[in-house]
């Protein structure tokens, strides 16, 4: 089994750059995705990588969230993968990492992909991404336990209750990104960010990020979105509305 395919892993000194690759996708989150993420995000520490930057292939998107046809199960995953209790979250290895993470948001962040994105510490846009949480169109809870740290409740209530597009302007006002970029200087801007941070004390680099987290993350929260996910996910309901979405969005 190879992660090459969907994650592209370059080590450039102390900082790995993980690129999402699919990029016919929109570098949406299918199993195979969602694993191999998770596994460059849980062996960049062991393997002497001092900070994380992640974007998505291509010049459209940074991550459109869940791959629609395979979770309504119009098309399976043919990869081998690991057994399910061997598999990994790019999310909950994003989230539990040590690393500084740079999130380079170069196009469409959308549902799971925005929920990546705020998993990361820093997040710098491109002028041209948009954003949008449809989990109230699909009938799911996300980022609900994360996002209110960044842009408080109003708005995180705004964009989740609405599910509606909004660019990156708006992040940028909203505190959801730190700064935006033309495509072409987003990338390089990020690295730079990067290879700045990785040159401090690395222990005073990790016990700040422990220290913000604890002082912004609720635990509480993040168990309750997840019990509430579980008990909305596969109900008549929600089944009805995902599969009304999928066929908006890919006509089958």
């Amino acid at each position: 089994m190879t992660d090459q395919n969907v994650v592209i892993q370059e080590r450039l000194g102390d900082v790995l750059l993980l690129t999402m690759n699919r990029p016919e996708r929109h570098n949406a989150l299918n199993a195979e995705l969602n694993h191999w993420l998770g596994e460059a995000v849980r062996r960049a520490d062991s393997e002497g990588a001092k900070v994380i930057v992640l974007t998505g292939a291509g010049p459209k998107s940074f991550c459109a969230g869940g791959d629609m046809l395979e979770m309504s199960g119009v098309e399976r995953n043919s990869t081998p993968l690991p057994p399910p209790e061997e598999l990994t979250s790019g999310t909950d290895e994003l989230s539990k990492t040590p690393l500084p993470l740079i999130a380079a948001i170069n196009g469409y962040c959308y549902g799971g992909g925005a929920r990546v994105a705020v998993a990361c510490d820093i997040r710098l846009a491109s002028e041209t991404a948009t954003f949008r949480l449809p989990g109230a169109e699909y009938g799911l809870v996300v980022a609900a336990a994360t996002l209110p740290r960044l842009v408080g409740a109003s708005k995180t209530k705004e964009w989740i209750y609405t599910a509606r597009k909004f660019d990156a302007a708006e992040a940028l006002s909203a505190g959801l990104v730190s700064s935006l970029y033309s495509p072409d200087e987003l990338l390089p801007a990020a690295l730079e960010m990067a290879e700045l941070i990785a040159r401090h004390s690395q222990e005073s680099i990790r016990e700040s990020k422990r220290v913000i987290d604890l002082a912004t993350l609720s635990d509480e929260a993040q168990e309750a979105e997840a019990e509430a996910n579980g008990r909305l996910r596969g109900s008549e309901a929600q089944t009805a509305r995902f599969r009304d979405a999928t066929r908006e969005v890919t006509g089958r």
